[in-house]
């Protein structure tokens, strides 16, 4: 299978020059206790200590590079009552642009006023996806403001890509990588550098059991929507895009699921052996590393902290 118009290795490196003003280099972390306690070793990728507190901003910043003058002029807008809406508030803020966002009524007060605190517009709407896409149609023909998806977008997918880029140049002879999979972003753009800019480096997905459409779109290799989703890891309840879909299909080795239980054992042991914050949607490519560790066979293993916004008066331990 061919597939046209997906990012390039020539894009990923635009991307790279694009976003670097706008982001943070992020660090990969190691813990010789974990290596120990799994008998293999483990490189965390720490988007969680990325600006906005997540790997979002690469998406964001690296889709705004691309607006025309007249685009700058008018804005950007879309709905999110997550780290995009953070990530797109603060790219526009850098960027000098208005932004528009999207948000339910019930989204997180404490991501609501980061996005406020970044100086973009916050226009509520009823807690449902139809109510969303209208509210932002209406935003759209009032300000002439430009679409910047979360994750249905070349340009996200392509800075999205670059933290699996840096990853792999920070360490050698890696032969997997996991990241989680939500909407698809991260997941497509990592198997596109790990092909790129990697050797023989098998990418895995990874999500919850309680909203595995991937998975079950992987299987049937068609796409499901995801429908009820019921999981912990709210950053993972989103269907896979349409543009991202067949680039997992063919750069994706495998999607693994876990459990909610088995989530929140991740995330406690990233908090005890490598003292970082991450949320739960972060702490799922540990958790299916962990349920399947026997088929790592003791080899260098990459896992992608896709963020850190948790709410710590709702902790789940």
């Amino acid at each position: 299978m061919v597939l046209e118009n997906i990012p390039t290795e020539k894009d990923i490196l635009q991307a790279t020059e694009n976003i670097t003003p706008y982001t943070h280099r992020t660090p990969v972390f190691t813990s010789t206790q974990l290596n120990e306690l799994f008998d293999t070793r483990l490189y965390f990728k720490c988007e969680n200590l990325q600006k906005v507190g997540a790997f979002k901003m690469r998406g964001a910043s690296n889709a705004l590079t691309y607006l025309t003058k007249e685009e700058r002029k008018k804005g950007v807008a879309t709905h999110s009552s997550g780290n995009h809406a953070q990530a797109l508030a603060l790219s526009a803020k850098l960027f000098k642009v208005p932004a528009y966002i999207v948000m339910p009524e019930n989204a997180p007060a404490v991501k609501v006023e980061a996005v406020k605190k970044y100086g973009a517009k916050i226009i509520f709407c009823p807690p449902t996806l139809k109510d969303r896409e209208l509210y932002l149609e209406k935003v759209i023909r009032d300000t002439g403001a430009t679409f910047v998806p979360p994750y249905n977008d070349y340009h996200i997918i392509a800075g999205q890509a670059t933290a699996a880029k840096e990853l792999l140049e920070d360490t050698t002879d890696l032969k997997y990588i996991l990241a989680p999979v939500g909407g698809g972003g991260l997941l497509a753009g990592t198997a596109l550098s790990a092909h790129y800019f990697g050797h023989d480096i098998s990418v895995l997905g990874t999500e919850p059991e309680g909203a595995d459409d991937a998975y079950r779109s992987f299987l049937s290799q068609k796409l499901i929507p995801q429908e009820d989703p019921n999981t912990i890891a709210d950053g993972l309840r989103t269907s896979v895009g349409k543009l991202n879909f067949p680039i997992i299909q063919q750069y994706v080795q495998e999607i693994l699921t876990v459990s909610d239980t088995e989530i929140v054992e991740a995330m406690k042991l990233i908090f005890q052996y490598l003292k970082l914050v991450v949320e739960p949607s972060a702490a799922v490519p540990l958790a299916a590393f962990i349920k399947n560790k026997e088929m790592f066979n003791h080899e260098k293993v990459g896992i992608i902290l896709s963020g850190g916004n948790v709410d710590l008066a709702k902790l789940p331990f």
